[in-house]
């Protein structure tokens, strides 16, 4: 596994090594050993999948404290952007996001630290998306930021008219509003 530091601090996107042959292929998904030397100790308690279609956007989401969440996501099948922004107001990178692709092809992971909003967007015609979360979800705590925030301008690679949300992502406020950590 290639462990890969980007511009947020510590969030990592992970490159599983995968074995091809006439079969098909394998690939070490997750290891904790691996995982605890590069990111740290961790115990990952639900996993979590949906199946979206193209233009579905999920997010930005996260829970508030004590219920937050760290993560670890990647996609089964299709093809998706991923976006993580990070809202811990003493970081350096508070306010800051990244879009990575995630794929069936790719087989890219992402870990994203708590204290991160997290949401991605479907850019094949469906695509199966599961993460790995260190904390039970808590309706009470979830909340989120609003996809199309001017302040922090992501670049969501489909026309806005073929963005499908839900009714209650259409409601969350804008990230000036939103409960940072």
């Amino acid at each position: 596994m290639k462990f890969i530091k980007t511009t947020l601090q510590d969030l990592v996107i992970i490159e599983p090594r995968v074995f091809k042959d006439g079969r098909g292929y394998f690939m070490e998904s997750f290891r904790m050993d691996l995982f605890e030397k590069e990111i740290g100790k961790i115990n990952f308690i639900q996993e979590n999948e949906s199946y979206s279609k193209y233009g579905v956007l999920r997010g930005l989401h996260y829970q508030v404290k004590p219920f937050d969440q760290s993560k670890l996501v990647h996609v089964v099948s299709g093809k998706v952007i991923d976006v993580a922004v990070d809202i811990r107001h003493w970081s350096s990178t508070c306010g800051k996001h990244i879009s990575v692709e995630l794929s069936e092809e790719n087989k890219r992971q992402i870990f994203i630290p708590r204290g991160f909003a997290h949401g991605y967007v479907v850019i094949s015609e469906f695509a199966i998306f599961q993460y790995k979360v260190d904390n039970y979800y808590n309706k009470e705590s979830e909340t989120g930021i609003r996809w199309d925030d001017k302040n922090l301008a992501i670049n969501w690679p489909i026309e806005k008219k073929d963005i499908l949300i839900s009714d209650k992502d259409a409601l969350l406020p804008s990230y000036e509003g939103a409960k940072i950590f």
